[in-house]
Order: C-alpha cells, then sequence, then structure tokens
C-alpha cells in the first residue's frame, strides 16, 4: 500500500548522503575538517527506513488486516540489487587493474558477503575499523550498512507480524523495550566492542525501531503533531541537532552510543513535527533537495569506490578542485544509473519474473568472478615485480612483520638487564636494539600486554597488579606467558617505555612513571611511534599502482617515492605533553625522528637502501626495517649516552 509522499524526507535523504559524501571525501579546508561528522549520515539513514518500512507494514496490517510478505520482498529486490550489482560489475574492471592481489581478494571476498547480505559481519571479523586510513582503499566497505537494512528488512517485518497478531495490545511496548536493549546495549558496545558495535545489528537495530516507533504513533493516532507552536519550533531544532553533530562530531568518539541520540531526535523532531506551511519543511521540500534525496542511493553507491578507486590511484590527498570534479562524476553517474537503473527496474510495466531473471544472472556472474578471483590468489600474474617486494600484505605480516621472539626470560650470562615495556611498538623497539651490536653488553627483554582499547581504567589496573604486586601478565592475543616478568623487573637496570600514545594514555604514562620510580628504576622514554598516512610513500605496498610491463624491476608511477612524509603537526602535541610528562617526572626522552627520519625535510625512509619495505602498516616494521633501523640507532649519541650513563656500558 502506498504512504502519502512527504518531499521532506527526500531532503533528509540530501543532508544524509551529502553528509556522508562529504565526510569520505575528507575535504580539507585551512587545515581543519569541517565534516568530520558525515559519518551520522548512515544514522540517518537507518530511521529513515525503519520508518518508513513500518509504516508500510503496519498501514497494510491496520487497513487490510494482512500483509504481502511476497510483495514487500518484491518492491525490496526491484529497489535494492539492480543498482548495487550494476556498481559492482562496473568496479570489477577498475579492480583488476588497479588492486594489487591482497587488496583484490578482499575486494571479492566484500562483493561476496554483500551479495549475502552480510559484509558487515566480514568488515567485522575481518577486523577493519572504519574511519581508519586503510577503511578508506576499500571500495565496498560503505556496503556494511545496506547489509545492517536488509537484515532488518528480513527479520523485523516477521517479528511484526507475529506481534501483530498475538500481542497487538503491547506491540508500542515491544518497540520501545527493543529500542532501549538495544540503544544500551550500543552505548556498552561503543566502549568495549567497538568495531562489532560500530557494524552489527543488535547495536544499531535501535535507530531503525525508532523509526518504527514514530509509524507506529502515527499510524494508530492517524496524524502526526497539531501543534502549530511545537511544528514552528521543534523541526528547527532538529536540524540544528543535525547539523551540529555533523560539524562537531569525530570518528574518536563513542558511536553509535547515547550521544549519537542527538542526530537521531534531531530526525525525529523533523519527521514528527514538520508541517507543509513550517519553514524548514519548506527548505527541506525544496526541488534541489528533493532531487539530490531521489538519488541518494545511487549517490550512495558510486561515490565509496570512486574516492576509494581515486585514492589507490594518485596515492596522495587530492586538492579541493580534484574533489570537486569527483563530485560532479559521482552525480552523473548517480543520474544515469538512476535514470537508466533503478527506475526502470522499479517500474511495474516490467514483469518481475524478468527482473529477477536479470538479478540471478547478474549475481551468479559475480559469484563465479570473485570466488575465481579469491580461489586464484588474486591473479598474482597480472603483475611483474621483484621478488623483493610481498604482494601480500596479509601474507607479509604473517611470514616477515612478526619477528621470532624467542629471547630467553633469564640472564644467564651477566649482562645489563633492560626491560622494554609498552605495544606492539615496543615489540619493534625490542627487534631494533636485538640487531645493533649493543646486544653483546645488554641483555633486552619486553612486557607488552595489549589491552584492550579504550578501557584505559583496566590497563592502568593491570599495570597497578604487575608493579605493585610483582604479578606476571597474560599476553593473551598472542598467547605468550611471561613467566619470568617478576625477576626481569626487579633484575632491570633499565626500563624503556615504547608505545603509540593518544592522548587518554598520557594519564596511564604519568601514572606509571611515579609508580616505576617509586621501586626506584631508572626510566628511558621513547617519544610517540611514528604514524605514517597509508597513502603516502612506499609502506602499504599493496596498495599502490605499478606499470604492467615485463621489466626485472618494478616502475612505479611517478607519484609514488621512496620517502614517507611526516604529519609533525599530528604528532606535535601528544609529544609536547609526553616531553612534559618527562621534565615533570626527571626522566630522559629520547625523539624517534632524531634518530630515524630527516626532521628538517620533514621525511622518513620507506624502503632500505637496498630496496626492502621498512613498513608493512602504518608504523610497524619488518625485519628489514629493524634491520636498517638498528644501524642508525646504534650510532645516535644522545640514545647511547643515556644507555650508558644507566648501566654503565664500556666504549669499546
Amino acid at each position: 500500500m502506498k504512504l502519502t509522499y512527504r518531499p521532506e524526507i527526500d531532503g533528509l535523504r540530501a543532508i544524509a548522503v551529502g553528509a556522508v559524501i562529504l565526510y569520505h571525501a575528507q575535504i580539507t579546508i585551512l587545515g581543519h575538517q569541517p565534516f568530520k561528522g558525515g559519518f551520522i549520515g548512515v544514522d540517518i539513514f537507518f530511521l529513515i527506513s525503519g520508518y518508513l518500512i513500518t509504516s508500510i507494514i503496519l498501514k497494510e496490517l491496520v487497513t487490510r488486516g494482512s500483509f504481502s510478505f511476497k510483495h514487500f520482498y518484491e518492491r525490496r529486490i526491484r529497489r535494492i540489487l539492480p543498482a548495487l550489482l550494476f556498481v559492482m560489475l562496473v568496479s570489477l574492471p577498475f579492480a583488476w587493474m588497479y588492486l594489487l592481489p591482497s587488496s583484490f581478494i578482499d575486494f571479492s571476498k566484500s562483493i561476496l558477503y554483500s551479495l549475502g547480505f552480510s559484509s558487515n559481519y566480514y568488515f567485522w571479523y575481518s577486523g577493519h575499523q572504519y574511519g581508519a586510513e586503510s577503511g578508506f582503499l576499500k571500495p565496498f566497505l560503505h556496503t556494511w550498512s545496506l547489509s545492517v537494512e536488509e537484515q532488518f528488512y528480513i527479520l523485523f517485518p516477521i517479528v511484526l507480524l507475529i506481534v501483530f497478531k498475538y500481542f497487538y495490545k503491547n506491540l508500542i511496548h515491544i518497540l520501545i523495550l527493543g529500542f532501549i536493549i538495544s540503544l544500551g546495549l550500543a552505548d556498552w558496545g561503543s566502549r568495549n566492542h567497538p568495531s562489532l558495535n560500530f557494524y552489527l545489528l543488535p547495536t544499531r537495530a535501535w535507530e531503525l525501531l525508532a523509526g518504527s516507533i514514530l509509524a507506529y504513533f502515527e499510524i494508530t493516532l492517524g496524524h502526526r503533531s497539531k501543534n502549530k507552536i511545537l511544528n514552528l519550533i521543534l523541526p528547527s531544532i532538529g536540524l540544528i541537532l543535525i547539523g551540529y553533530s555533523i560539524l562537531f562530531f569525530n570518528d574518536k568518539m563513542f558511536h553509535p552510543s547515547f550521544y549519537t541520540l542527538s542526530p537521531i531526535i534531531g530526525v525525529c523532531l523533523i519527521i514528527w513535527f514538520s508541517h507543509k506551511d513550517e519553514l524548514i519543511t519548506k527548505i527541506l521540500s525544496l526541488k534541489l533537495f528533493v532531487g539530490i534525496g531521489l538519488i541518494s542511493y545511487s549517490l550512495y553507491l558510486w561515490h565509496y569506490p570512486i574516492f576509494a578507486f581515486d585514492r589507490i590511484y594518485e596515492f596522495i590527498q587530492g586538492s579541493l578542485l580534484k574533489k570537486l570534479l569527483l563530485g560532479i562524476i559521482i552525480l552523473a553517474l548517480s543520474i544515469f544509473s538512476y535514470y537508466f537503473i533503478e527506475k526502470p527496474f522499479r517500474n511495474k510495466h516490467y514483469k518481475f519474473k524478468t527482473i529477477l531473471s536479470l538479478i540471478l544472472i547478474s549475481i551468479s556472474i559475480l559469484v563465479i568472478l570473485n570466488f575465481n578471483i579469491v580461489h586464484k590468489d588474486g591473479y598474482k600474474d597480472r603483475f611483474y615485480i621483484s621478488d623483493k617486494y610481498e604482494l601480500s600484505s596479509t601474507k607479509y605480516a604473517e611470514e616477515n612483520k612478526k619477528f621470532e621472539l624467542n629471547y630467553n626470560y633469564d640472564n644467564y650470562d651477566n649482562r645489563k638487564n633492560v626491560l622494554i615495556v609498552g605495544n606492539s611498538h615496543a615489540e619493534d623497539l625490542l627487534e631494533i636494539l636485538s640487531k645493533t651490536n649493543l646486544i653483546n653488553k645488554v641483555y633486552f627483554n619486553l612486557v607488552s600486554p595489549k589491552i584492550r582499547e579504550n578501557d584505559y581504567n583496566f590497563q592502568i589496573e593491570y599495570l597497578h597488579t604487575f608493579l605493585k604486586e610483582k604479578k606476571a601478565i597474560i599476553d593473551y592475543y598472542s598467547g605468550d606467558f611471561f613467566n619470568h616478568l617478576k625477576k626481569q623487573y626487579d633484575n632491570s637496570d633499565l626500563i624503556i617505555l615504547s608505545t603509540y600514545y593518544s592522548a587518554k594514555d598520557l594519564e596511564i604514562l604519568d601514572e606509571l612513571i611515579k609508580i616505576l620510580k617509586q621501586d626506584k628504576k631508572e626510566i628511558l622514554i621513547f617519544d610517540n611511534a611514528l604514524h605514517q598516512n597509508l597513502r603516502s610513500g612506499l609502506n602499504r605496498l599493496d596498495y599502490y599502482v605499478f606499470t604492467q610491463k615485463k621489466l626485472p624491476e618494478i616502475k612505479t608511477l611517478k607519484q609514488i617515492e621512496n620517502k614517507i612524509f611526516l604529519d609533525l603537526k599530528n604528532k606535535e602535541n601528544i609529544n609536547l605533553q609526553i616531553l612534559n610528562i618527562a621534565k615533570n617526572n626527571n626522566v630522559a626522552l629520547i625523539e624517534r625522528e632524531k634518530i630515524f627520519c630527516d626532521v628538517i625535510k620533514k621525511e622518513c625512509p620507506a624502503i632500505t637502501d637496498d630496496g626492502y619495505k621498512i613498513y608493512w602498516d602504518y608504523g610497524h616494521i619488518t625485519d628489514k626495517g629493524a634491520e636498517f633501523f638498528a644501524r642508525r640507532i646504534e650510532k645516535d649519541k644522545l640514545f647511547l649516552k643515556y644507555l650508558k650513563s644507566t648501566i654503565h656500558l664500556s666504549s669499546n
């Protein structure tokens, strides 16, 4: 059954898709990203979907006393699949040309899971963090939200029909209860399991159910708000809440969580209190907003792969003018797919059997091609690359990133003891030092507790447990048991702290230093670990495009250089705070960039002198990288000065 058309809903869609596109474009103005909260556009889409789907189902149930699953899912298939399949088919040749094998495999898997309405699960269990640099290079990462909606479309009508039939009097209570449980789960999950919380339906359902609750009241009451004063004021407040979220939210905040109520409440206010004579409704009903809203689905489908392939091809963040050109391309493709794909397939003049046949043929082609890509290991023979460059970052990480941490935990030869404390970057430092000539004079050991991200109280508590009670900490991610940690800590001549710090870690750092000093330990701090931009330098070879010529060595595009340009501004504030903490506690500080980089040119090497990768990801070093940096650190006078003064090394 058709609903009354509300142009302001399309206006809201325009705001939602515009926010998402501007966020993914990563537009920077005067060093600031003005749309860093644009990801909440997806939350707006969820609420609108919940509102419209529930309105359709309830209206049929109330007026007819029945509901046709066949017609419902036919409409969903006509609406969702044709444009999605078209974008996938068009993207495949570009993936073939521009993606190296590991990325090509990931691309194919994301398509296969998306066809199974489960790409959100794929990106979750594959460890793809939304908002991370690597995510901007995955052409179909955005399909996670489509999978969430599709899962809702499959489950919700069945649940709603059962509740309507047997528990109608409690329908609204059940909807509200589901909303509360899902929201509470989301807020808890945002702090304890952020990736799972972001991608999966149980913690997103409350946004869809918010729309369902609005639809219930509208259908049962027969109208929305009739209060003229509220209709005049509240839509404006709603738009302010949405605008505030787009401009001031960021991907570091807990999301979805109680914070996300801001844009959700904003959309609810507009949907419930909008009126044809009210200003916000008039603005959202303008032809420009309605037009963008009508093609919002195609805009959403096209924008992400276009941005991703552009980033893969160019490797560097483009200018505002280039992004404007990309925007025009996205708009043109979206208009084309709306008029020549979306509308024709939704046209009832075309029999559903015919449409379904075309859809099944397209799905079969995609499944066969992408299964073959995965089976053929990404067709490595498309490229001719020197053996010294490993194509598959995943394989490279597994085989070459992790060093042989087969260090003994007992020091039997009277060498001086240095204990390195930190995360995976501490492991990197340990490997660098183990490859220096210092290894003959110094015994280096490591404690690297893998503590859950965002659970800082948990981290402080366990550091207290170890440092005060001298209990061994279990590294439960890698399975290493630091059984002799107490002995190593007690016997250590020097403690080196090395990690990648966030602002929240600094409180822990200050407290940790105080605890160590109480135990009369000598301390040396390394400042923040280097953090490379994934689209600069050669630190992520598997995202770079190479010429497909039969050459003995790789030939990169001219944009690629063998340097990684440091983003010192992003590190500056954190390192300044680390410096102050070191000064206040009277401990020595080592600045990594002065050892490993050219601070004047603001660049770091990305490959060794003989052409091997130094980094395997944003900032973790390879075995060859460790050898390369070992030659530098053993010549650094400042580091040796601190080391010798603490453990009395001889100069020979």
